[in-house]
This record gives C-alpha cells, sequence and structure tokens, in this order.
C-alpha cells in the first residue's frame, strides 16, 4: 500500500509538470483562463464595471463615471434604492412572470430602456450600432442621444427595438428641425427633450482631465461648426461645458414647446423632472410622458435622488400619463422598487455603456439579461407575478443605519 508521503510526493511531481507545460504554452494557459471566464461572465453590474474601466483611458472613464461638484447628487441616487425594503407575498402563483408592458405605442419585454448617452464609440469602435442590436434583441428601446456617434439612419437599419431620440435644445433652431425630420423619417418613435441643461453641469473631473471628444469620435448627426467646441482641448477646462454654453439655448420656456410640437407627430417625452409644479406643467403642455430624472447627477449637485421625487411627480399627473425614472439603476430589484413606487419603466445609463466597453454588443445584451431576469426573480419572490401587481404595499422604508 502507498504511503502518505508517497502520495504527496506523486502530486508535487504531477504539479510540476503541469506548471512546466503550461510554462512553455503561455497562449494555451490565456486560452484556457478565458474559456473559463467567458462560461460564466460576470455575474453582477458591478463586475461589469471593473472589466469595463480596465479597458477605457482613464479620462474616458471619468467621462462617463463622473458627475457634478461634490457629486453628492450621484452618490444619493445610488444609496436611495437602499432605503427601501421589498415586502414579499407568498402563497401565490408565480409559475408565469410577466415582465412585458405597452409604452408609447409599443410592446416591450420588460419596463426598461436604456438612457440617452453621447458617444458610445467612446466605449467601443462600433458605438450606438451595437447598442441598438443589442437593445433590439432584448425587446427593449433604445433612446438614441443628438449627440450620438453613429447616424440617425445607421441605427434605425441595425435596429429592431423602438427607437427613441434625445434632444438639447439648441441656439440654431433649424439644426434642432433637421434632426426631428431626420428621426421621423427613419422611423424613431418618439422624442425626449431633455429639459434640465441650459447649461451642462461642473463636473469637476472633466475640467481636471482638460477632457475634450477625441478626434476619432464625432457627434455626426449635427454640423461640425456646432461641435468645434468639443474637441477644442484647454487645460483646466471642460470641452464638453464649454460647448454647452456656446450652443445651448438658455432662454428656452414652456412656451417653446409649441414650436417642437408642431414640427412632428412623435409622442414629445420630457426629461429632467424633478418637481410637481414642473409635472404638472408638462402635463398641461401635452407632453406624452415624463423622465424623472437629474441627469445621472451631472447637472445640479444637491439636486435630490429621482427616487425620492417620484411618488411627488406620479401623484402630480393623470394615471394615464406615464412616468419613467432613470439614475442609480444597478439590479432588477432597483426596477422592482421603481415600479412600487409608481414608474411605469425605468432608464438605465452607466452599466449599458460598462457592458459595450466590455464586450461590445454581447456585453450590452448581458447587462440588460441582467436586469431582466433579475426583475423577474424579485416578481416571482415578491409574489407580484405582473407589472398590475405592483403599488406602494410592495414597499417599506427601511432605516438600517443609513
Amino acid at each position: 500500500m502507498q504511503t502518505l508521503a508517497q502520495t504527496n510526493r506523486q502530486i508535487k511531481v504531477y504539479t510540476n509538470v503541469v506548471q512546466t507545460f503550461y510554462a512553455a504554452k503561455p497562449g494555451l494557459a490565456r486560452a484556457r483562463s478565458s474559456a473559463k471566464e467567458s462560461v460564466v461572465g460576470p455575474l453582477t453590474p458591478a463586475e461589469v464595471e471593473r472589466e469595463a474601466r480596465a479597458r477605457l483611458p482613464p479620462e474616458t472613464w471619468d467621462f462617463i463615471q463622473g458627475g457634478s461638484g461634490a457629486e453628492r447628487t450621484l452618490a444619493a441616487n445610488l444609496a436611495q434604492f437602499g432605503r427601501y425594503a421589498l415586502r414579499p407575498r407568498v402563497l401565490v402563483d408565480v409559475s408565469a412572470c410577466d415582465p412585458s408592458l405597452e409604452l408609447l405605442g409599443d410592446r416591450l419585454s420588460a419596463p426598461i430602456a436604456i438612457a440617452p448617452m453621447a458617444y458610445h464609440q467612446l466605449a467601443h469602435p462600433e458605438g450606438e450600432l451595437a447598442t441598438a442590436r443589442a437593445a433590439g434583441r432584448a425587446g427593449l428601446p433604445l433612446v438614441a442621444g443628438i449627440f450620438a456617434s453613429r447616424t440617425l439612419e445607421e441605427i434605425a437599419a441595425v435596429a429592431t427595438g423602438p427607437l427613441w431620440l434625445q434632444l438639447y435644445w439648441l441656439r440654431r433652431r433649424e439644426a434642432l428641425a433637421a434632426l426631428v425630420e431626420r428621426a421621423e423619417a427613419a422611423g424613431y418613435r418618439a422624442l425626449v427633450l431633455t429639459v434640465d441643461a441650459p447649461r451642462v453641469g461642473r463636473r469637476l473631473r472633466d475640467v481636471r482631465n482638460g477632457f475634450t471628444v477625441p478626434e476619432g469620435v464625432r457627434a455626426v448627426n449635427l454640423d461640425p461648426s456646432l461641435m468645434a467646441a468639443s474637441h477644442r482641448r484647454t487645460e483646466g477646462a471642460s470641452g464638453i461645458e464649454a460647448h454647452a454654453r456656446e450652443q445651448f439655448d438658455p432662454t428656452l420656456t414652456w412656451d417653446d414647446l409649441a414650436w417642437l410640437r408642431g414640427r412632428s407627430s412623435l409622442p414629445l417625452v420630457l426629461k429632467g423632472i424633478l418637481t410637481a409644479e414642473d409635472a404638472r406643467r408638462a402635463a398641461d403642455h401635452g407632453a406624452a410622458a415624463l423622465v424623472v430624472s437629474n441627469h445621472g447627477g451631472r447637472q445640479l449637485d444637491g439636486a435630490p435622488p429621482t427616487l425620492a421625487v417620484l411618488p411627488e411627480v406620479v401623484g402630480a399627473v393623470p394615471a394615464d400619463l406615464p412616468v419613467l425614472v432613470d439614475g442609480g439603476v444597478r439590479h432588477g430589484t432597483d426596477v422592482a422598487v421603481a415600479l412600487a413606487l409608481g414608474a411605469r419603466a425605468v432608464l438605465v445609463g452607466r452599466p449599458v455603456l460598462w457592458g459595450l466597453a466590455r464586450a461590445g454588443e454581447a456585453g450590452v445584451e448581458q447587462v440588460l439579461g441582467l436586469l431582466r431576469s433579475e426583475l423577474e426573480d424579485a416578481m416571482a419572490l415578491l409574489g407580484r407575478p405582473r407589472l398590475r401587481d405592483f403599488d406602494r404595499s410592495a414597499v417599506a422604508h427601511w432605516d438600517h443605519g443609513m
């Protein structure tokens, strides 16, 4: 019978042989490691975030991640979800959970949309094309940004899900009108006007980095003369901030919305609503939907976290006016909390760009899949298998030392 000492010696010899083999073939070792990782892949947005950060230049990462000022609102958006507990009900038939819904005339697979974000090519060479394909396969809308790095028509050509176009109000209205006309001709389903940006908030990470949009990335749907400032580098200044001050129209008022509505039959969604007063005015001015948003903590630092004011906005408008929310959504349980507080759907921003940076189209699809599967799990474990089952009784304030 072999002794324990003999067995240990054999194990040591075998280990040395294996290590020597893979040391001589480093490519095989890496492939073996990558194959193992690809089978599982990231299981949380935080894991996607870590991998994305490793792939992006530091100044690009700061542009994507940063907020304005001391970034209090940015942090508060995330923290607010932790102030609610979910209240599960038991002995409910949850054999078939259905997160699908109708929104602005389209059937969506889940109450999730991709928030408008500029310059997807900062994260991946395919940019918005990869994002649009992933959104379409997931059955979810993509809100293409006015500063998209692929043309509206290119995005529409690959999209199989609903497309909405986000707009800032530019000083040159003819440029705005041309975009609206192109979007409608290309089959976009809604316009999303960002109303919280008469100028861009002071984003200190961009100021410190002297951030400008790299030469290889452009807002291709606008004339280059309109975008020149965003590429002009000045130490200690942000090209994004300089561009906004040059091109955004700070004179915009409620009365101007009639001009935009008169140029398109598309539903008009107003993004950036944080008070009941503005919600009521938006409804009075014919908004088809509202987005409760503080611009991902990138505009007024010290503005409330969106989840905190969501019930106020929902309560101020008719029940048939959809209210969406963005800011800090990282998990399917976050979606569940937002639904319980009255949101019709959520918009997800940064995690989508993380997925895009990590693995292009497949990375975006994975992030969206994680959110949807986590939402379905939450629906089953909450005992609320349909979206209409969500109301305020699904959540409670949770004081756990915060």
